[in-house]
């Protein structure tokens, strides 16, 4: 099942299917609509998903006044997020290590690193991966790799800002400046199309990749991203 646009009232939700649990619904605000403005819509999709058979549901990255509504309808707190930007002034570095442009049939092994990179909560799987790769009009795939794929980066350009969507490293071939090579590509990629900005999102628990953006130049922003979670009572 693929993600789907869903009106409730005044509001408008995006749904469909957590990656690739069937069981596990996706929730987002919907990109076109305003601050959500109701929590007797947020229950009523969430009626709706445990009708069609999800038993659970988890919402993408939300800003801090739509975070609070869907807590009023039961949501708790599952992720707290950084967000950092890199302006792409100064020096964006050289390539440290070889990257290629990423094929179809490269695919599977991305997706296998990124399995062993995070934890089984934030797989992408093939849906997570086609809609990163979707999510922009413009986008830059790029994977490193040794004998195998070790790691690989996905970002995207709307107008002036890019996203830099998604960055794994093989957890064997940490701190050999895979990681770095990947984000600083993306940097002179962005700034070749005359981008202004690029953003990224991270966890508040990943140290590590938050001390990477940082040596790399991202400054963390004032404001955070809250990914939240339901559970349908039993």
């Amino acid at each position: 099942m693929t993600r789907r646009s869903l009106t409730v009232g005044k509001d408008r939700f995006v749904v469909g299917p957590w990656h690739d649990d069937p069981t596990v619904a996706y929730l987002s605000v919907a990109p076109v609509s305003a601050v959500l403005t109701s929590r007797a819509s947020v229950e009523r999709c969430l009626a709706g998903l445990t009708e069609s058979g999800y038993r659970a549901a988890v919402t993408a990255a939300l800003k801090p006044n739509d975070a609070h509504v869907f807590q009023t309808a039961g949501f708790e707190v599952r992720e707290r997020l950084h967000v950092l930007q890199h302006d792409l002034s100064g020096d964006l570095g050289g390539s440290s290590h070889p990257l290629r442009r990423a094929r179809r049939r490269d695919r599977p092994a991305v997706l296998d690193v990124d399995r062993l990179a995070f934890e089984s909560f934030w797989h992408l799987g093939p849906s997570g991966l086609d809609e990163a790769l979707n999510a922009t009009s413009s986008v830059r795939f790029r994977v490193a790799e040794t004998d195998e794929i070790v790691g690989y980066a996905v970002c995207g350009r709307a107008y002036d800002i890019g996203y830099l969507q998604r960055l794994a490293v093989h957890p064997l071939h940490l701190r050999r400046g895979i990681g770095a090579a990947l984000v600083q590509d993306s940097l002179r990629w962005l700034r070749r199309r005359r981008g202004r900005m690029m953003l990224v999102n991270t966890q508040e628990s990943n140290a590590e990749a938050l001390a990477l953006y940082q040596r790399l130049g991202f400054r963390m922003g004032s404001d955070h991203l809250t990914v939240l979670s339901w559970t349908a009572p039993s």
